[in-house]
This record gives structure tokens, C-alpha cells and sequence, in this order.
């Protein structure tokens, strides 16, 4: 893997992370397609890492106000409790993600990886956030998030373990099916994914440490977690303009165009 490679899987990243088009699968497609076998779930994760300093940057406010509620336990006003409220609720989202994550590693990092399969869950995942979408009520802002909501949406994020779900896509669709509105949806969707990207991080530290800052790759592996920064943040920045008048059934539509391309080279190739 070179440079370029790393700093265009490092900007896909950044951009498929955030928009619910799946992260994991458009990065198994190009490691598959571009031909690039050293790049592994480790440097992944190192690519998701950049993206988790985007968000820590873009919804500064949000975290600094949780840490200070917690740091203030004593305090009972109704912002502080509602802050304090809200980690506790995006850590029992998180805990699904977890145990998929210890459960299903090895299947993500091989079968689950393919193409094909990548095809299918683009479809099939885009198809409910299609669905999910336009038939939501979407009445509920993100102050009416209960912890029912959390554990639905976390269960939602542990299916982005398959590549091609996406972490995103999965979270949003529950959130809608819900009936929070999109700004609601997208808020608690990227705010959800800070642990659980984190936690990822920090299991794969040993790995990230021994293929790629000991090794060659530790320029590819630092050029790709900037890239992925700068892109995630640029395209949380745009996300969250672009649902205030927009819907997001274009991007199930590009998930229906990619898995039909997918699916056409691979029958070319065989």
C-alpha cells in the first residue's frame, strides 16, 4: 500500500463514514477492486480513528457539556440532567455494537468482506432507509430520545459490523422508524458513534502498533487517518445542512446503483 492508496481509502472513508452509505463496504470494494492486500481491518480502524477526531472537533459542544454534567453529579437543573441522561443512553447503545463486534471480528474481516455480500446488504440496508424515510412520521426532536430508543438504535449499530450495513445508515433508519426527525436522527447517529469507533481503537491498538508504526506503513497509516479527519469532518458538515431540506433517499438510490455495479463486474470477471 502507498501513499496515494492510503490517502484515497483515508477520504473514502471520511466521506462514507457519516453519509449512510456504508464506510466498511466501500472500503472492502476498493481494497477488492484497487487491489490493495495490505491494508486490513487494523488500518481500518486507524481510518475510523481519524473520523472519531472529526466528530470529537464538530460536536465539541455536545461532549464538553456531558463531561461537565457528570463532573457535576450534585447539579440537578434540567439541561445538566438531560446532558447526563444522554451518555448514559449512548452507552447502552453501544453495548450491542460491542458484543457484535467480539462476536462476529473474524467473520468481518473475511467472509463478510466480499463483494457479493457487500452488494446485497448495500441493497437491502439501503432499501430501509428508503422505506424508513418516507414513511416515518419523524415528529420527535432529539430532546424526546428515551432510553427504548437508544437500545433500538444500538441494536440497529451492531449490524454495521457486516460490511455494506453501515454504521450510519443502520442508526439513522432505526432513528426514523422511530419517528425522530432526520436532524434528531443524524445528531444522535454521529453522536453514537464516538464509543463505539473509540473502543474499536483502542481493542486494535496492538495491531494497528504492530502493522503499520512499526513497520513501513507508518506513513500510510498516518497520511490515511488525515485524510479521513479532514474528510469526515467536511461531510458531517454537509450532512447536517443537507437533511434540513432534503430527504435521504438519494443515497439509497446510490446504494442501489453501486450494488448493480458490483454485481456487473464481478459477473464480467468470473
Amino acid at each position: 500500500m502507498n501513499l496515494l492508496q492510503a490517502i484515497l481509502l483515508g477520504l473514502i472513508q471520511g466521506a462514507t463514514e457519516f453519509l449512510p452509505i456504508s464506510s466498511s463496504g466501500h472500503l472492502a470494494l476498493a481494497h477488492y477492486f484497487f487491489g490493495i492486500t495490505e491494508a486490513g481491518l487494523a488500518f481500518d480502524v486507524g481510518l475510523h480513528l481519524g473520523t472519531l477526531v472529526a466528530i470529537v472537533i464538530y460536536f465539541r459542544d455536545d461532549l464538553l457539556t456531558m463531561a461537565a454534567a457528570l463532573l457535576q453529579p450534585g447539579r440537578q437543573d434540567g439541561e445538566r440532567r438531560q446532558r447526563r441522561q444522554l451518555f448514559w443512553f449512548l452507552v447502552a447503545a453501544t453495548i450491542p455494537g460491542v458484543i457484535a463486534g467480539l462476536l462476529l471480528e473474524k467473520a468481518a474481516e473475511t467472509s463478510l468482506r466480499h463483494p457479493a455480500m457487500v452488494a446485497i446488504t448495500l441493497s437491502v440496508a439501503g432499501l430501509l432507509l428508503l422505506i424508513a424515510d418516507r414513511n416515518g412520521v419523524r415528529s420527535r426532536p432529539f430532546d424526546t430520545i428515551t432510553l427504548k430508543d437508544a437500545l433500538i438504535i444500538g441494536c440497529a449499530q451492531a449490524m454495521a459490523i457486516i460490511p455494506g450495513v453501515s454504521r450510519s445508515g443502520a442508526t439513522i433508519t432505526a432513528a426514523l422508524f422511530r419517528h425522530l426527525d432526520r436532524q434528531a436522527a443524524v445528531r444522535f447517529s454521529f453522536l453514537l458513534s464516538a464509543p463505539i469507533i473509540f473502543g474499536a481503537g483502542v481493542y486494535k491498538i496492538p495491531e494497528i502498533v504492530a502493522n503499520g508504526l512499526l513497520t513501513d506503513h507508518f506513513s500510510a497509516y498516518v497520511a490515511g487517518f488525515i485524510a479521513a479527519a479532514l474528510s469526515g469532518y467536511l461531510f458531517i458538515a454537509f450532512l447536517v445542512r443537507f437533511i434540513k431540506t432534503r430527504s435521504f433517499a438519494i443515497f439509497a438510490y446510490y446504494r442501489f446503483a453501486l450494488s448493480a455495479v458490483v454485481l456487473l463486474a464481478l459477473l464480467l470477471n468470473a
